[in-house]
């Protein structure tokens, strides 16, 4: 073999190495990858049918349900417009309260009920999870605009 023969297998065997190893890095990326819904967007179909995705807002007062085995949780999460149920089983976060902020990561069941893996609740009086707050503050402007229609 002539060393240009081996110079060119050389360049060849390296572009796909770094081919197969960007390969793996963007699938790694793809599959940690969790994207925000609030319970408007999951209403509107937006939110994937069969992923994981994190759903945020507030939990609806008067919604928490517990059953008996003592994990399974129901309760309601909203943006103040549409309304999402959801369902936990686990050891809730100290400070999950109704009418405060939550997170929940988890995937749509086959009824349209969210399931969640986790849940995530806020931890002190001033702060909500961002994605949260732009929603809620989202979902207020959008209720609160009127259209005028031109006679």
């Amino acid at each position: 073999m002539k060393a240009r023969h081996k110079r060119l297998a050389l360049i060849i065997s390296g572009v796909a190495l770094v081919a197969l190893a960007a390969t793996l890095i963007l699938n790694a990326f793809r599959s940690n990858m969790v994207f925000f819904f609030t319970p408007t967007q999951v209403t509107k179909g937006e939110a994937p049918k069969s992923g994981s995705f994190r759903i945020g807002g507030l939990v609806e007062s008067g919604s928490l349900q517990r059953d008996s085995d003592g994990l399974t949780v129901h309760f309601v999460v909203t943006d103040t417009v549409q309304r999402t149920k959801v369902t936990y089983q686990g050891i809730l976060p100290d400070l999950f309260k109704e009418g405060k902020g939550v997170v929940a990561q988890g995937k749509l069941g086959p009824d349209g009920a969210f399931i969640a893996s986790d849940v995530l609740a806020k931890h002190d009086e001033n702060y909500m999870p961002p994605e949260a707050a732009a929603a809620l503050k989202q979902a207020k402007e959008n209720s609160t605009k009127t259209l005028i229609v031109p006679k």
